[in-house]
Order: C-alpha cells, then structure tokens, then sequence
C-alpha cells in the first residue's frame, strides 16, 4: 500500500483527536491536568485504561510470542486479575482516605519525606524506561510501514509523534487523556477484532477449527507444570500478581486515572471490571498470534517475533487490513505514551518539586512550571527512545517486564512496608537501601544458574526485589512510639 495513503489516514486520526481533546480540555487548570478535576466516569477509565495497559507491545509482541511461548502468557494475566482485587481492596482505600494527587505523597505520610521521594524517582525510572520502549516499538513500525518511504530519518519520526502527543495533552492532561483513551481502545480493539475475523476467513476456519489447527501445531498450550521452567505456572500467576499491584496500583500514571473517578466504590467497580476485561482482551490476542503463525506458515512467510503482526498485515493481506492496522496501532500507541508523560509531569512537579507544597506559587506560575516539565519529559522519551534504537531487540516485551522487576520491586519493599508494618525507618539510608536491592537482584539473576542449578528464576524476581527492600528497610527501622 502506498505511504502517503497510509499517512493520510493517520493524519486524519490525529485531527480526530485534537477535535477531542480540544473539546475536553477547555476550561482545564491544574486540578484538571493532574486529576480530573475528581469527576471522571469509572466506566470510562476502566475501558481505557486497558488501552493503557496493553500499549502496542501486547498489540505487536504478545501475538509475535505464541511460536515461542504458546499461550503461557495468560497464566501471567490471571495473575493480573488477582492483582486487580488487591489493588481495588487495599491500596485505593489508602488513596481515597488521604484524598492524595500523588499517591506517593502516602508514603510522606507514613514513613516521611525520604521514602516519599525515593518512591517517586523509582516510579519516575521505571515509567521512562517501559513507556519508552513501548513507543520504540510503535514507532518502529510506522518508521518502516510510511515514513521511510518519504525519507525521513528515525529521529525526526519520533519527534513528530512526540509533538502530536503533546499538542492534545498540553493543556487537558487526565480530563482529556480518559476520553482520547476510550477513542483508542476502541479503534485497537476493533482493529484486533477485525484482523481475527479476515484471517478466519482467509484459512476457512470457524473457531472450533481455529482451536484445533493451534493445538496441533502446539501453540495453545496455556499451563506449563515444570518447576524448574521460568513458565512455570506458579512462577507466573504470582508473578502476575506483584506485576499488576506494582506497575497498575504503585503507579502514578495507573492511578491518576482511578483516583480521578468521583468516589471509591467506583474506582473500585473500575478496577474490578478492567480485572475482567484484561482476561479476555489478553487471550483475544493470544488467540490472534495463533491465527497469524497459521496465516503466515500457510503463505511460506518466515517471519516471527515482533515482525511477524507488521509484516503479514502490511504486505500481506489487503489494503483495507493493512488500513485498519496502522490505525489499531497508533490507538495502541498513544495511550501507553500520552498517559506516561502526564503522569511523569505529575510526579515530577508535585513530589520531586513539590509545587503543591508551596505555597507562594500561584496558579499561574505553577501552571507554567508544569508546561515546562512536560516539554522536558518530550525531550527526555526522545532521548530514550532512539537509546532503544541503537540496542534493538526482537521481543520489547521481555525488556519491558525485565526493566520493571528491577525498578518496581524497592517500591513494592516501601509500599508494603508501610502497610504492614508500624515501624519508623532512618530515613536518610532509605535511597541506599531502595539501590542496593535491584543491585543484588542483578547479581542473584546473573550468577542464578551457579546458585540454583538447573532451577531458573523469572518474572518472580519483581518479588525478591520487594522482599529484599523490605528487609533492608526494616534492618533501618525502630518501632515506632506509643
């Protein structure tokens, strides 16, 4: 299909949502930007934030796994939903009760301004490093599919999607981002729904048929009982678990978008019902991976991995599919990155600067710091982004699940402890403490084969990473006076 067709469709895409944004940010201010004002529909977050969740690494790597890894990546996603529970019972209680912007400012009230900080600087690493990878990947693809054919050079693409990103969350921040995210998850999965439905088509398969063709070639496979086995199931699910309650309920960009719903019960039926969803949509596209290792082994196409989605889809099947495509994966695209850069702007603005804390700024001037962070967070994604370039890998997936069991376990070691403990910690070895445990996770993940035989630590590292912070806290703590 011609570039320039391509790219007029994904210009249109983007007017339709500056038209949104525009008409849902007006009005806006800081509480707006940051928060929503608190008035946000839960049924709207919910069906967004899978968009949210997903990002076009499920959309592209997930399907791109199935020859590998079968349909083992599901045992990780009922780990999610138990996640999801945990999330919804234990920590928005937390949140609603201290009415927080931030909801790292929880641990300025339990364990002080140290652990506050430390748990924001490893949120504001860890949503760098994942959501830049994602938009590596996205961009990857569009750089190939549209922009190389009118020569323009990987940077220079990635800063245009960077700016577009910027033009619709500049001034509404969350207030707009739940609706452009209900846009974009709708047109992923639609997109995802329609490529399922061709490809049945195309291999006269109904879906008994479909399910029978993938058990044979062994891609169906969802449970995997060897110990030793990083896909172990029991590995997996509680991996799962301690993935969704650190990357969704310990994270600012998550739970900016739950706390902006008017009241907990609500957040919390959001939280459930995305539980709900997550399960389907995630075994939807596990579902699509088989189809498109079928498709691709009945056309002699030799591709995998990453490359397999973007290449059948684009030069393989028709126009309207490839169509259809490129639009699915910027809706999966913008809402992994737009709701990144805002809540780093959040972050970095409430709890690193604390402009909230002070108060001889006024609205304006807090408004413009906030601008001016936002517009450094562009730069910085653009920095990391062509990082990612330079060190390609064929499956971001497995980077961005390793990147976050070495940042998000110290702040599963400090949210916990604060929960579970009533201790009071020295807070000025807290930053060390939170270092020292991806530090010796490195090590532990590294040398595991010499310490553990022939039994492989996986994802379940996020864990050790937790439990390894919590006692290095509680080793700095004393209880705490009556």
């Amino acid at each position: 299909m011609s570039p320039l067709l391509l790219f007029s469709f994904v210009v249109a895409y983007f007017v339709l949502l500056l038209v949104v944004a525009y008409r849902t940010s007006r009005g806006s201010n800081n509480e707006s930007f940051f928060i929503g004002n608190r008035n946000s529909n839960w049924m709207l977050v919910a069906f967004g934030m899978i968009g949210t969740s997903l990002s076009g690494v499920t959309f592209v790597s997930v399907p791109g796994a199935v020859a590998r890894d079968s349909f083992s990546y599901f045992q990780i996603t009922l780990g999610y939903f138990l996640g999801y529970i945990l999330i919804a019972y234990v920590l928005l209680p937390l949140y609603y009760r201290l009415h927080l912007t931030s909801i790292y400012n929880y641990l300025n009230e339990r364990l002080g301004m140290s652990s506050y900080k430390t748990g924001a600087a490893f949120f504001i690493l860890s949503r760098v490093l994942g959501a830049t990878a994602r938009l590596y990947l996205v961009v990857n693809i569009l750089q190939d599919a549209i922009l190389s054919g009118f020569h323009v050079p990987f940077w220079l693409t990635t800063l245009i999607i960077l700016l577009m990103i910027l033009l619709y969350t500049y001034e509404g921040g969350v207030k707009t981002i739940v609706w452009t995210d209900t846009l974009q998850t709708t047109c992923m999965l639609g997109g995802m729904l329609i490529c399922v439905i061709y490809i049945l088509h195309h291999l006269n398969l109904n879906l008994s048929g479909a399910f029978q063709a993938l058990q044979v070639k062994g891609y169906s496979k969802i449970f995997f009982t060897d110990p030793d086995s990083k896909m172990f199931f029991l590995k997996q699910i509680v991996a799962g678990i301690f993935i969704t309650v650190t990357m969704t309920g310990m994270d600012q960009e998550m739970m900016q978008k739950s706390i902006s719903v008017k009241t907990l019960r609500d957040s919390q039926k959001n939280m459930v019902v995305l539980g709900f969803i997550m399960l389907l949509v995630i075994f939807l596209f596990l579902f699509l991976g088989g189809l498109l290792h079928l498709f691709g082994a009945a056309e002699n196409i030799p591709v995998t991995g990453d490359h397999l989605f973007p290449e059948l889809a684009l030069h393989h099947m028709p126009h309207i599919v490839s169509v259809i495509f490129i639009i699915a994966l910027i809706s999966a695209l913008f809402p992994s990155s737009d709701g990144a850069i805002t809540a780093l702007t959040a972050s970095f603005c409430i709890d690193i600067l604390g402009i909230n804390r002070n108060e001889q700024l006024d609205e304006a001037r807090r408004k413009k710091i906030r601008q001016r962070v936002h517009l450094v967070f562009i730069f910085v994604f653009l920095i990391f982004v062509l990082i990612y370039k330079w060190i390609s890998s064929d499956s971001m997936i497995g980077i961005i699940l390793k990147v976050a069991t070495y940042t998000y376990g110290p702040l599963l070691g400090l949210f916990s402890f604060s929960i579970l403990t009533r201790r009071s910690l020295i807070n000025k070895w807290v930053p060390l403490v939170c270092v020292l445990s991806p530090i010796c996770c490195y090590f532990l993940d590294k040398y595991q084969e010499y310490i553990f035989g022939n039994f492989h630590i996986g994802l379940e590292l996020l864990l050790i990473n937790g439990i390894l912070t919590f006692i290095g806290l509680f080793l700095i703590s004393k209880p705490k006076p009556i």
